[in-house]
């Protein structure tokens, strides 16, 4: 997973890379599940009043001052590879950065989807330090399909390759990163990145009635997607026929009760009042579950927003299992690019409040809000199931779609990603907070939902809108199921 990790943060560059933040759930059988947390904090510099004596009132979405918390990807891949060499692992590093390294000096051919981001935000990215210099191409937008390179990106992974992970954090290469910083504003300093540490800590558990389930914990929002299956197998969501309008609507109205928890309880586990763990308790659940109709439709506020992301999972042939996301939040993240290492830094710190009385307040030191959460099943029956997507609110809804279809309705795992699905709020770009299915749904489906009470918009066929999802199934047999989303790139590959 650390060569693909490196690998797809230079060949897919408008979702992720390598000043973002990075989050695993990994699973050894026979041992428990395990989550690192790469994600970086708010710089030690940092508070509220550095914005607001800018007279801003919140902070901006792209530039130097968006980028105000530390990048924790490759921390993160340092604590993956400690745990695979308890398993014997022996590549050397240089070996598997040795893909990310050729795609960043010999090019890559332009995906589709990053010429339509480019192209969508081009007025807001183009203003941005380093961004025209590195994501166009003689001042234009590359097209799909042609040549482009980021020779600076790929002397960065060299001098990783060399100098070791860390030396990103506490070496020449983070004096270097910390010095582009400076030079264009932004807030994290070189103590900043001395102070930096991934960390590997237990991952949050759901007992399901077919499964033991696993998500990251808080900061994130995995406790939420284990809430929407939490609360849809207490409504016994298979007495009702599979993608019908009634199973859409409770799985719908189970993310509206997620949500409102989410955004009542869940932020930085270091100032949440209650235990992560205690959202999932039957005591917990239980009034949320009672407010459930199947035939009404409850009032929806608003939720996060999109997010742009990439989801990737990995099992071995003794059935070790990764489920991975990497991120830099909005498509490429604050837009700003540094002049040394040809680094493209996050903005996953616009998502702080600069209210004080807020759950995701700005402090300095402080982890944001993360939409991210890698998933990860072990059935009752012996197999093992890696699962997720991108999409910010929409991470929660794809993954429950996709572990219904599949778990509950016993849908073939490529079938479960392929079939038409939904999205509650926001997509890139429009303000409506409606319920959105792609056009795929029968028009008899369409009408129940809006008979229920949802506000219905249709999409299009297949429709990126509603996230990329993929999974990895592997039965106790040693045989492997497989699934990718034919809205966007991915793909499934055994070797």
């Amino acid at each position: 997973m650390v060569a693909a990790a490196s690998t797809i943060a230079i060949v897919y560059p408008h979702m992720n890379g390598i000043g973002g933040d990075g989050f695993w759930v990994i699973s050894e059988p026979g041992k428990p599940v395990l989550a690192i947390e790469a994600c970086g904090v708010a710089g030690a510099a940092i508070s509220q009043e550095f914005y607001t004596s800018r007279q801003l009132t919140s902070i901006p979405m792209r530039g130097p001052i968006a980028g105000n918390t530390m990048a924790g990807t490759i921390s993160g891949w340092q604590e993956a590879l400690n745990i695979s060499t308890g398993w014997g692992g022996k590549l050397q590093l240089s070996d598997l950065l040795k893909d990310a390294i050729h795609y960043a000096e010999e090019g890559i051919a332009v995906t589709a989807s990053q010429y339509a981001s480019t192209s969508a935000k081009l007025d807001e990215l183009v203003v941005q330090p380093g961004f025209k210099d590195t994501f166009l191409v003689d001042g234009k937008i590359p097209p799909a399909g042609s040549r482009f390179v980021q020779p600076r990106l790929g002397k960065t992974l060299r001098r990783l390759a060399a100098d070791g992970l860390d030396s990103f954090y506490r070496g020449a290469l983070a004096e270097d990163i910390a010095k582009d910083l400076a030079e264009i504003g932004n807030p994290i300093t070189l103590e900043d990145f001395h102070a930096y540490r991934a960390r590997t800590c237990e991952a949050i558990h759901l007992d399901h009635s077919v499964a033991d389930i696993y998500n990251t914990a808080p900061p994130t929002q995995g406790v939420i997607s284990l809430i929407i299956l939490a609360i849809l197998d207490k409504l016994n969501l298979k007495q009702y026929q599979q993608d019908s309008p009634e199973y859409i609507h409770l799985v719908v109205e189970a993310t509206k009760q997620a949500f409102a928890i989410r955004d009542q309880y869940v932020g930085d586990p270091a100032y949440m009042k209650v235990d992560p763990q205690s959202l999932l308790t039957d005591e917990f659940l239980a009034p949320y579950v009672a407010k459930i109709s199947i035939d009404k439709a409850l009032p929806w506020g608003k939720g996060k927003g999109p997010g742009d992301t990439i989801w990737m999972g990995v099992i071995d042939g003794e059935g070790r299992a990764v489920s991975f996301i990497q991120s830099i939040y909005h498509e490429f993240g604050s837009g700003v690019v540094l002049s040394r290492t040809g680094i493209n830094w996050q903005n996953r710190g616009c998502s702080f409040s600069l209210d004080s009385a807020h759950i995701n307040c700005l402090m300095p030191g402080k982890k944001p809000f993360h939409t991210l959460n890698p998933a990860l099943a072990r059935f009752k029956d012996g197999r093992t199931m890696v699962y997720g997507t991108m999409g910010g609110d929409g991470q929660p809804q794809t993954q429950a779609a996709v572990f219904t279809r599949y778990a509950i309705f016993n849908q073939p795992i490529q079938q479960a990603i392929t079939a038409p699905r939904w999205l509650l709020g926001r997509t890139w770009g429009k303000s409506s907070e409606s319920l959105k299915v792609e056009s795929r749904f029968t028009e008899g489906v369409i009408r129940r939902l809006r008979s229920l009470g949802h506000e219905v918009d249709v999409l299009a066929d297949f429709d990126e809108m509603v996230g990329h999802a993929a999974a990895i199934v592997r039965d106790p047999s040693g045989v492997f199921e497989g699934g990718c989303d034919p809205r966007s790139n991915g793909g499934v590959a055994g070797f």
